[in-house]
C-alpha cells in the first residue's frame, strides 16, 4: 500500500474516490466474507417485452411474466419500454458531465441529511461510516417535477433540461408498471393509481469511479430498497443481485408474496460507471400496508404499515452497512 493516510474517515469532498487515490485506504476495505467476486457467478434474468401491454390480446401475458419475475428473482429487465433512446442517453451522458465538474460546483449540494430534496454525498454517511464505499452520488426529487427542478444543479447546462426529460419519462412508465405489478397480484390493475400518481419520485445518481483494487471495497453494501420499486438505468455492468435461492450474489404490499430483491454495487480498475436510480412510493406519509385481499387464514398479515418518511428516519439512526434492513422492522 502507498503512503498516506490509510485508517482515517474521508469527508465529502476530500474523499478517495473523489480524489483519484491510487490505492485503497484501510476505511473502505471490506470484510473478507462481503468482497465482491471479480468473476462472478451470471445468471439468466428475466426479459419481460412491454410492447404489448395495452393490447388485450398480449397484456395478460406480459402480466404472467412479470408475476414470475417478481415471485421468482424479485428483478427483471424491460425492453420496449418507450422512453426514447435520446433520452436515455442524454440523462447519462448530463450525470457524467455533473460528476466532472470542479469540486466547488457538487459542493454546493453537500449533506448529510436524508430528508434534504437534494444532495450531494459519498459512500453512505460521510464521516459516520465505520467502513466507506467507493462511490459519488446526487439526490433530488423528482415529482412533481415543476415544484423540484428550480432547486436541481444548474451546471451542467443541459442537466435540468435532461435529466427532467428521463425523469418525466420513467415516471410514466413507473405508473403504467404499478397497473401491471398490482394486476399480476391478482388486486387489479387500479388498486394504487391515485396513490402512485399523488406519490414520491426520487432521482438516485450514482457515480462509481475505477478503483485501484475493487476486490477489496465495494460501491454499495448489500441492500433493498423501499421504495415500491426502483427502475435502474446504468452505464455499464455492476450491479450485483442476491439469488435468494442459494444466497450466491450474480451479476446482473404483497404480504411477502413478491421479494424486494437483495443488491450492492461491484466496482472495476477500468472505467466510470453511472447509475440512475428512480425510485417510486407512496406520498411522504401515506402509509403503505398490506392489500387486505391477500391475507386470509392462510395468508396472515406479514408486516406492519409504514410510510417514506418511516424509512428516512430509519435511514437517519442506522447502518445499513452493518445488515440493519428497514423491512425487517416490520415484520410482524
Amino acid at each position: 500500500m502507498e503512503d498516506g493516510d490509510t485508517s482515517s474517515l474521508f469527508p465529502i469532498g476530500k474523499s478517495a474516490q473523489e480524489k483519484g487515490l491510487s490505492y485503497v485506504p484501510d476505511c473502505y476495505v471490506v470484510p473478507p466474507p462481503q468482497r465482491s467476486n471479480l468473476t462472478p457467478e451470471t445468471t439468466n434474468v428475466p426479459v419481460v417485452d412491454l410492447a404489448g401491454l395495452h393490447d388485450p390480446g398480449g397484456r395478460s401475458h406480459i402480466i404472467k411474466d412479470i408475476g414470475s419475475a417478481s415471485r421468482g428473482l424479485g428483478f427483471f429487465q424491460i425492453i420496449n419500454h418507450g422512453v426514447c433512446q435520446s433520452v436515455l442517453d442524454g440523462a447519462l451522458s448530463s450525470a457524467f458531465d455533473f460528476f466532472n465538474l470542479p469540486m466547488e460546483k457538487k459542493l454546493e449540494f453537500m449533506s448529510n441529511d436524508v430528508q434534504k430534496p437534494v444532495r450531494y454525498g459519498t459512500s453512505l454517511k460521510d464521516g459516520i461510516d465505520k467502513v466507506q464505499f467507493w462511490r459519488i452520488f446526487l439526490k433530488h426529487y423528482a415529482h412533481p417535477l415543476k415544484d423540484w427542478v428550480e432547486l436541481w444543479p444548474k451546471s451542467p447546462a443541459n442537466y435540468r433540461e435532461n435529466m427532467g426529460k428521463y425523469a418525466t419519462d420513467v415516471r410514466k412508465l413507473a405508473l403504467e408498471l404499478t397497473t401491471a405489478i398490482t394486476e399480476s397480484l391478482g388486486i387489479g390493475p387500479t388498486y394504487l393509481n391515485n396513490k402512485m400518481e399523488e406519490g414520491m419520485q426520487v432521482m438516485a445518481i450514482n457515480c462509481y469511479p475505477a478503483c485501484p483494487k475493487p476486490e477489496l471495497a465495494l460501491g454499495l453494501p448489500p441492500h433493498s430498497d423501499y421504495s415500491c420499486f426502483t427502475i435502474l438505468l446504468q452505464s455499464s455492468q455492476g450491479l450485483e443481485i442476491m439469488d435468494r435461492n442459494d444466497g450466491t450474489w450474480r451479476a446482473v404490499l404483497s404480504n411477502g408474496f413478491y421479494k424486494s430483491v437483495v443488491h450492492r454495487a461491484a466496482l472495476n480498475t477500468e472505467r466510470t460507471r453511472i447509475s440512475i436510480a428512480s425510485l417510486h412510493s407512496l406520498g411522504m406519509d401515506e402509509k403503505m400496508e398490506t392489500a387486505k385481499e391477500l391475507i386470509d387464514e392462510q395468508h396472515r398479515k406479514n408486516y406492519k404499515e409504514s410510510s417514506f418518511r418511516d424509512f428516512l428516519n430509519f435511514l437517519s439512526a442506522n447502518d445499513i452497512a452493518e445488515g440493519k434492513s428497514f423491512i425487517q422492522t416490520l415484520k410482524i
